[in-house]
């Protein structure tokens, strides 16, 4: 018997620096609006996908950095995407830039929560695989400084029972480390939710630069053959202040199978009926953990010292 989920993959075209947050959120209602129309239950939207991409600049003040962050969710400006949810009865994910008053202590992470067709948050997930640099780099054309303005996720790769099914999140860098989907494949997740911002320029390595969009296919698509999982994973794409963002925002099989594409840099909706019944073909056959899996030989992935190359 199908457990089939129809998602929506909600692609973002490029965002402004100066772009009120009103005006993203209008645009994400549209794509939430026409997710529902078009009978999806789930629409996921990218990582940050409130504003620009803020870590390509060096900010000194920590008030001009503190604007793009989020002090609640739902806040006032964001409200309407929960509001419209509910009304709709569709599920999101959500990207954005979290400020955090934890312990007495000012944090920030990069963040995504999963709604529900309520409009109730069901989770939250923090970005554990930060790219980029600490410090001002100023030879770079563009900056990748999540390292200074984000602390590592401190939450853990969790999954939550929602839809029909077994859902987990990841952000970006995430997709890239084997771990994040065997971590969440170990706990029964069926579909990975993700968003990303992937510049088509690398400047420590800019001879990689034509491999971006083979790149990310090849990580999205051998987590999801290996796990057995679908992906949905969801760019901001497109010319950002001046930074080429790759776009091929995808949804992928439990085969490994790029079952949908966008095909703009755009504003743009890709849809897919996901049946999660489909990831007991890989579970129960090539990658069956309980009969293959050799648990104890993997020691050193999680050796710290020499055994990580660090030593």
């Amino acid at each position: 018997m199908k457990r089939v989920l129809r998602v929506g993959a909600a692609q973002l075209g490029p965002v402004a620096r100066e772009e009120p947050r009103a005006a993203v959120v209008a645009r994400l209602l549209a794509l939430m609006k026409e997710a529902a129309a078009r009978g999806c239950r789930l629409v996921v939207f990218p990582e940050l996908a409130l504003t620009t991409f803020f870590p390509r600049w060096y900010f000194e003040e920590e008030a001009e950095l503190d604007r793009f962050f989020e002090t609640e969710m739902p806040g006032p400006d964001t409200r309407p995407l929960f509001e419209t949810a509910a009304a709709l009865g569709i599920g999101f994910y959500l990207g954005y830039a979290e400020l955090a008053f934890e312990n007495g202590r000012k944090r920030r992470f990069n963040t995504s929560v999963l709604v529900g067709p309520d409009g109730r948050i069901l989770g939250k997930y923090r970005k554990v695989h930060l790219p980029g640099h600490a410090e001002h780099e100023p030879w770079r054309p563009f900056q990748h400084l999540e390292k200074r303005y984000f602390e590592p996720g401190d939450l853990g790769f969790p999954v939550w029972r929602a839809m029909g099914g077994v859902l987990g999140m990841a952000i970006c860098n995430d997709r890239r480390w084997p771990e994040t989907y065997r971590v969440l494949a170990l706990q029964g997740a069926e579909m990975l939710l993700l968003g990303y911002n992937t510049p088509l320029h690398y400047p420590p390595v800019p001879q990689h630069d034509h491999l971006q969009a083979f790149h990310n296919h090849l990580c999205l698509q051998a987590g999801a053959y290996q796990n057995g999982m679908w992906v949905v994973a969801v760019a901001k794409a497109g010319k950002e202040e001046g930074c080429d963002l790759l776009g091929q925002s995808s949804i992928v099989a439990p085969t490994g199978e790029i079952v949908a594409m966008a095909g703009t840099l755009e504003d743009e909706l890709v849809v897919h009926d996901c049946d999660l019944e489909r990831t007991r073909e890989i579970r129960e056959h090539i990658f069956d953990f309980a009969l293959h899996r050799r648990p104890d030989t993997y020691g050193p992935i999680t050796a710290m010292g020499e055994k990580d190359g660090r030593g």
